[in-house]
C-alpha cells in the first residue's frame, strides 16, 4: 500500500502590468491521496487482493502561480469483508474492521510542499525556492478474514451442518451426501422471537485439525469470534460420542478460550433409525436430537440457542498494538547525534522532516536549510560530538559535508 506523494510548491512571482515588484505568489502543492480499508457487507472474501496486491493513491498536483494550490490526490478506498484484520509486516494488528462502515487509513498521503509565498520576510524579499512535496506512507499488509457470527456450527464432516444452516436460515450452502462438501465457511441469518442471529457453518473437522490436518487451521480460525458453539454430530455414525470428544479436543488444542465458550450439542439425522435408537437409550442430559431434513427438534434447538446467546459474554477482541510512549524528555523535537566510523548520523523528527522538505538543488533553499540547522541546534550538537570540517554527516539518508 502506498500513499500518493504531495505536490511540489511553486516558486513563482507576480507579473502584472503596473504592479512593480509584485513579489512571490507561488501556491502550495496538493496533498497526496491516502489508501484506506473499509468494511462492507457487499464483499464476502478477499479474492480481489489475491489477484492484485499493489495499491497506490494518486499524487497531489503541483502548486501554481497566483497562490493557486494544487489539487489533492484521489484517495483509494479498498472494500473488505466485515471481520477483516490488517496486520503489518511484523504481525502487529493495524486495524480490526469488525462492523460495516469501519474504516482505517493504512497509508497516508504526503503533505504538499509550500510555495515561495511562505518564505518571504523582511530580509528575504524574493525567495526563489519552494518545498518539494513529501512522500506518501508505504507499508506491506497482511489481510486476514475472520468471520463474525453469533453462533458457530462445528462438527465432523458429513454431520449435516450445512443442511442445518439451510433449515435455520435463508442460506443455501452446497449440500451433498459425502464428506467435505463445504470447503469455505457459510453464513446465514436466523430469525426468532428473541431477535436475529448470524450463524456460521464451519467446514468439517477431523482429528489433527488444530495442528493443520485437512484444512483444520483454516477452518477453526473462523470460529474465534463466535459467542457460542453448537457441536453438530451425525447421530447415525458408529460412535457419535467419540466424534464429539474428537471435535472438542481439536477446538481445545486450537484455543482454550474458544473451548470455554458456551456450547450446545445437537445430534442430527433423527430421521434415520440408528439415531432414533440412540435417542431411546441415551441418558446424556442437554443433548438435543434433531433432523435438519424434516425439521424435527429444530424449534427447540433454536430456543436453546437464543437462551444461551442471551447469557453469553462477548468474545474477546484481538488486542491492538500498544501505543508507544516516549521516555520523559523525548518528543518529536528530540535530536540524536551518533558518531560512526565514517562520519556522523543525525536523527530526529524535525531535522529529518526539514531534509525532506528542502529542495537541495536550490541555492536559496540550501541557505535557508543551513539557518534552520542552526536554529534546531544541529550544528551545536555536532560540534559537541567532535565533528570536524569535511566530515560526512548523514540526515534522513542524505549525506552532507560539514562546513562550519
Amino acid at each position: 500500500m502506498r500513499g500518493g506523494h504531495g505536490g511540489k510548491g511553486s516558486a513563482s512571482f507576480r507579473h502584472e502590468p503596473f504592479v512593480p515588484r509584485g513579489g512571490p505568489d507561488g501556491g502550495d502543492g496538493g496533498r497526496g491521496g491516502s489508501v484506506s480499508l473499509r468494511a462492507t457487507t457487499e464483499v464476502s472474501d478477499l479474492s480481489l487482493y489475491v489477484r492484485r496486491s499493489r495499491w497506490q493513491a494518486e499524487a497531489g498536483a503541483d502548486g501554481a502561480g497566483g497562490r493557486k494550490t494544487g489539487r489533492r490526490g484521489a484517495d483509494v478506498v479498498l472494500e473488505v469483508p466485515v471481520g477483516t484484520l490488517a496486520l503489518d509486516a511484523d504481525g502487529a494488528l493495524i486495524a480490526d474492521l469488525d462492523h460495516p462502515g469501519a474504516e482505517s487509513v493504512v497509508a497516508k498521503g504526503g503533505d504538499g510542499g509550500r510555495g515561495n509565498v511562505h518564505f518571504k520576510s523582511s530580509t528575504r524579499r524574493a525567495p526563489d525556492y519552494a518545498e518539494p512535496g513529501l512522500k506518501g506512507e508505504e507499508c506491506s499488509l497482511t489481510l486476514d478474514l475472520k468471520l463474525i457470527a453469533d453462533v458457530g456450527l462445528v462438527g465432523p464432516p458429513n454431520a449435516g451442518k450445512s443442511s442445518l444452516l439451510s433449515s435455520l436460515t435463508a442460506a443455501r450452502p452446497r449440500v451433498a451426501a459425502f464428506p467435505f462438501t463445504t470447503l469455505d465457511p457459510e453464513l446465514g441469518v436466523a430469525e426468532s422471537s428473541g431477535g436475529r442471529m448470524v450463524i456460521a457453518d464451519i467446514p468439517g473437522l477431523i482429528e489433527g485439525a488444530a495442528t493443520g490436518a485437512g484444512l483444520g487451521m483454516r477452518f477453526l480460525r473462523h470460529v474465534e469470534r463466535t459467542k457460542i458453539l453448537v457441536y453438530v454430530l451425525d447421530g447415525s455414525s458408529p460412535n457419535p460420542w467419540k466424534d464429539l470428544e474428537t471435535v472438542r479436543r481439536e477446538v481445545e488444542q486450537f484455543s482454550a478460550d474458544l473451548a470455554r465458550r458456551p456450547s450446545l450439542v445437537a445430534l442430527n439425522k433423527l430421521d434415520l433409525e440408528p439415531t432414533r435408537r440412540l435417542r431411546a437409550r441415551s441418558r446424556r442430559k442437554g443433548v438435543r436430537f434433531i433432523s435438519a431434513l424434516t425439521g424435527e427438534g429444530l424449534p427447540e434447538l433454536l430456543d436453546a440457542i437464543v437462551a444461551t446467546l442471551a447469557s453469553a459474554p462477548e468474545p474477546p477482541v484481538p488486542g491492538r498494538a500498544p501505543a508507544i510512549k516516549l521516555p520523559v524528555g523525548e518528543s518529536s523535537a528530540a535530536l540524536v547525534v551518533e558518531r560512526q566510523p565514517d562520519g556522523f548520523a543525525v536523527r530526529g523528527h524535525r531535522v529529518e522532516r526539514l531534509v525532506e522538505r528542502t529542495d537541495l538543488e536550490s541555492e536559496g533553499a540550501l541557505a535557508r536549510f543551513q539557518a534552520e540547522l542552526d536554529r534546531l541546534g544541529v550544528n551545536a550538537a555536532l560540534e559537541s560530538a567532535g565533528v570536524q570540517p569535511g566530515d560526512t554527516v548523514r540526515i534522513a539518508g542524505v549525506e552532507f559535508e560539514y562546513q562550519p
